[in-house]
């Protein structure tokens, strides 16, 4: 098995997801490369004090320019706000490392841009972090409407839902203002989920209508005050897309503030002969549309059908530390030249592609009015 050197940026939750699905790797079965925590970089001691735990990682630090300089380092997965994306990437690009982005890939189209640019120009291997789209329900809806199976497309739904932001006394973080989170708001925060099976399809939008709307304009700052939020928390895009030739409706909902729903990815396709539906909430189900002489819904329920296997029994259901773990093997498999016919994370010209979505949505919002989108 080939070891690939990891370094991570960004120590907080996602940083330790991450390290955790490298310290179950033993799970996956019949995969040659492994990754191995080697380094972690995080302003936060504290934080930093969490991956004692790790035996691999001996390089533990402040400064993420040591990490880079750290020649044992292949590959760096980088979590942090949105607004310093851009630097942090390209310092990646520069150091010679490949890179495993974290979403929305840049504060804005511009940036998503120009580090996609630098991509090109380093020859490195890039991706950015989409896990729901590994859980097995997901790769069927995938595959059923990739292979056309279900005729004529007529409308797709695809969407992240949360419901954390409801309570008004959850205090506010980077993720609540503008300067860190992006114009686009909950756009950056959840459309790449949304997003990442439509644009694999090539079911880009060729014009859109989009609703997006604020919850509280005030949150606690933590010490004893009260800090303002001006991001959009929940979005709706109405929009056209061309599938299998023929135009049909795609409709994107990211919300922060979904009651109900704690953390649900789904996604429902239905055409003229048949239809799929799948939901997080339901993490091993998978509901199938039958049209003949009656028409109904069949429920099925997969298990654990992961595209990469594991030693977990097929009867069991997956969850969110799972899919990490198959977005990982993805990746690596990939930057292997070994990923064959699987799904693959997204790439940087999807990333850039949702940012172009992102802008139209926040014009046509602004204009109440539906956008073009130019071919891109």
């Amino acid at each position: 098995m080939k070891d690939i050197h990891i370094g991570i940026i960004g120590g907080g939750l996602m940083g330790r997801e991450m390290a955790s699905a490298f310290a179950r790797w033993c799970a996956l079965v019949d995969l040659p490369v492994r990754p191995v925590l080697t380094a972690v970089a995080d302003l936060n001691p504290t934080t930093l004090s969490w991956f004692d735990r790790i035996p691999s990682c001996r390089q533990k630090t402040t400064s993420y320019h040591e990490l880079l300089a750290n020649p044992e380092v292949e590959v760096v997965y980088v979590a942090v706000p949105h607004d310093l994306h851009e630097k942090v990437y390209l310092d990646v690009l520069a150091a010679g490392k490949d890179l495993f982005a974290e979403k929305p890939f840049g504060i804005d189209l511009g940036a998503a841009t120009r580090i996609l640019e630098a991509v090109r120009t380093s020859g490195h291997f890039v991706r950015c972090s989409s896990e729901m789209p590994f859980f097995p329900g997901a790769q069927r809806a995938f595959e059923i409407a990739r292979d056309g199976g279900i005729g004529r497309i007529l409308e797709v739904v695809s969407g992240f839902h949360h419901s954390s932001d409801l309570d008004p006394a959850k205090p506010a973080n980077w993720k609540r203002l503008s300067a860190t989170c992006g114009q686009a708001g909950v756009l950056n925060d959840l459309g790449m989920h949304a997003l990442h099976l439509p644009l694999r399809l090539g079911w880009t939008p060729s014009s859109l209508f989009a609703q997006l709307q604020k919850g509280y304009a005030e949150r606690p700052d933590g010490r004893g005050g009260m800090a303002t939020c001006d991001t959009w928390d929940n979005a709706l895009i109405h929009a056209w897309s061309t599938m299998h030739g023929k135009e049909a409706v795609l409709r994107l909902e990211m919300k922060r503030l979904a009651p109900g729903a704690t953390n649900t990815w789904f996604i429902e396709i239905l055409g003229t002969d048949g239809g799929v539906r799948f939901s997080t909430a339901e993490p091993k189900t998978l509901w199938l549309f039958e049209r003949g002489k009656e028409q109904w819904w069949k429920r099925t329920e997969l298990g654990f059908a992961t595209p990469f296997k594991t030693v977990t029994g097929g009867i069991f259901e997956p969850g969110f530390p799972d899919v990490i773990q198959q977005m990982w093997a993805s990746y690596l498999m990939e930057r292997e030249g070994l990923l064959g016919d699987r799904f693959g994370c997204a790439t940087p010209e999807e990333a850039c592609e949702s940012h172009r979505i992102f802008e139209a949505a926040l014009q046509s919002h602004a204009e109440r009015r539906s956008v073009h989108l130019a071919t891109s």
